[in-house]
């Protein structure tokens, strides 16, 4: 599977867990994602995000959300 397809299916899962389980607007839970430090760090390849569940990463996401990106960095 290609790494950024794999980014990009999680990404999308993501954006839709906000619609529905955080009941954001589509619009709002795409600028969460896009402006996370989470989103960063799933850019990176070196961090190996891209390999785990779209569950897993909705879960950094919610502690980055939850804390904050200075709190999710020391995590």
């Amino acid at each position: 599977m290609d790494i950024q397809y794999a980014k990009d299916l999680i990404i999308s899962d993501i954006i839709t867990f906000l619609v529905t389980e955080q009941q954001m607007s589509f619009d709002n839970a795409m600028s969460t994602v896009y402006n996370s430090v989470f989103y960063k760090l799933l850019q990176d390849t070196e961090t190996g995000l891209y390999f785990q569940s779209a569950d897993y990463n909705y879960e950094l996401l919610e502690r980055e959300l939850k804390y904050g990106s200075t709190r999710f960095n020391e995590i």
